[in-house]
């Protein structure tokens, strides 16, 4: 097997692949990779260098990890998991990535194809309408300082209590879309110029809104998939794949800064200056922690807005209300941040970035509806190909500290992609195989071709297959909206 690096790569299981600390100076863990062999040939050498670089970070415990959607990012790979002791390890903004709490939610409900594809190009005209994209984009809310600050702090909650989503929407998502601990005064004020008009906005890249169909042949396990709300009988569901927007950028570029000057105080040294990092209770990485989760916490908020408006949406269209066609959340998940949780080593602060918690059943994080199948995980694949519905496993919480991969992850650039498709061309081929498509930019939508993508099936298969998630349900875009 030809791959990508120079460095010893060992089989450990099919899907399992370890690189010792032997292979690079200053790896105080192993690196492990999940991946079939294929889709390890296919990964890029940023992947190896780069979870590598991670394995020496200070406080590193057990393993630096890399799920099968790994490509190169900034600092830490897409697709990357480490966990660090609270006591003597670090926290980095290059392991949580720049749109904090970027995430994935998906929204079931009773309605069917023979129902929705008639009105189809309508709803999909009125969801581009409702749910503003693109760069720089501002929704309809209005916000003073103060109302922007109670964001920060109460997350989705500040959106229930004004009448964006019903109440029963907390129990859905992960923290109750409200992490504890967020400051915003460790924030700054450009970070709040950049965020306070972007609730209920995708933004750009491969954030997305996309109207789906369950069918009943690609449901896996109809009992989970029940418990989920999920049935079949080409169900109608919508996925929402978006995060902090300008307001998360801002925060890490802030603290990108803060952190390169601490290292300096703190005699920290690290592999690659894109994984500046402080001490996880050195004031730097307090404020921080602060910070992220503010910026967390309004992302929480960004999805719950953009509900309310997929729920408006299909009322005007259908004119029957969000609760008559049962338009209800089936889960909202970040796969950008990091969170104190308790493993047999003690406390540990757990970076995800492209990265899904996937907590297996009888964990009390998890809400009571769905103690017992596990966490839902929600998998994006690229906007032409499929997307999956997946639940946590006991086996991910002993040995990825509870995580998973979140998509199908890239093979090739953004500018790559646009020279190997016009985006006219694609939305013109993805309408012929009974896609509508609604882009701001025809240039973006060809960065977003399903040929950039690994295939989404493969990568689902892998952590299906080395246990760490067990898959439920297949899910097939009819309508999808980009920034």
């Amino acid at each position: 097997m030809k791959l990508n690096t120079a460095m010893a790569v060992n089989r450990v299981t099919d899907e399992i692949w370890e690189i010792p600390p032997s292979e690079k100076p200053g790896m105080l863990v192993p690196a492990r990779i999940y991946a079939t062999e294929a889709i390890l040939s296919s990964m890029d050498s940023g992947v190896f260098d780069q979870v590598t670089n991670v394995a020496c970070l200070p406080g590193i415990r057990r393993y630096a990890l890399c799920m099968p959607d790994g490509h190169w990012g900034y600092g830490f790979p897409i697709g990357g998991v480490a966990a660090m002791d609270v006591r003597d390890g670090v926290i980095s903004p290059g392991g949580i990535g720049f749109d904090v709490n970027c995430g994935m939610r998906l929204i079931r409900t009773d309605l069917t194809l023979s129902d929705v594809q008639p009105r189809l190009d309508q709803l999909m005209t009125e969801l581009f309408r409702k749910v503003p994209a693109g760069v720089g984009s501002r929704g309809f809310v209005r916000l003073n300082r103060q109302e922007f600050e109670n964001v920060m702090t109460d997350g989705a909650r500040w959106c229930i209590a004004r009448g964006y989503g019903w109440h029963e929407d907390l129990a859905r998502i992960e923290e109750q879309g409200c992490i504890p601990g967020a400051d915003p005064s460790k924030v700054s004020d450009h970070a709040v110029e950049r965020g306070i008009s972007q609730l209920g906005t995708l933004g750009s890249g491969n954030h997305y809104l996309e109207v789906q169909v369950a069918s009943s042949d690609r449901i896996f396990d109809p009992a989970t998939a029940s418990a989920l709300g999920i049935t079949g009988h080409d169900q109608i569901v919508v996925m929402v794949h978006c995060g902090s927007r300008g307001f998360g950028h801002q925060v890490a570029t802030d603290y990108l800064k803060t952190f390169e000057k601490a290292m300096r105080r703190y005699g920290i040294t690290v592999k690659d200056q894109q994984l500046a990092c402080a001490p996880f209770h050195s004031p730097e990485g307090q404020d921080y922690f602060a910070a992220m989760n503010c910026a967390a916490n309004s992302a929480f908020a960004n999805r719950q807005i953009i509900t309310h408006q997929i729920r408006e949406a299909f009322r005007t269209v259908f004119g029957k209300s969000a609760e008559e066609m049962g338009l209800q959340i089936v889960y909202d998940v970040a796969h950008n941040i990091a969170k104190v949780e308790r493993y047999e080593e003690g406390e540990l602060v757990v970076h995800r970035k492209g990265a899904t918690r996937a907590f297996g059943p009888g964990r009390p994080e998890l809400p009571d509806l769905y103690r017992q199948i596990g966490q839902p995980v929600i998998c994006g694949g690229s906007m032409e190909t499929g997307s999956y519905l997946l639940v946590g496993t006991d086996r991910a919480m002993q040995e990825t500290f509870g995580s998973t991969m979140h998509g199908s992850g890239r093979t090739m650039s953004r500018a790559q992609a646009k020279r190997s498709v016009r985006g006219e061309q694609l939305k013109q081929q993805m309408q012929k195989r009974g896609i509508i498509v609604k882009a701001v930019s025809m240039s973006g939508l060809a960065e977003e071709a399903g040929f950039a993508y690994k295939n989404i099936s493969d990568v689902v298969e892998t952590v299906h297959q080395a246990g760490i998630t067990r898959k439920v349900a297949e899910l097939r875009p009819i309508g999808n909206i980009k920034g």
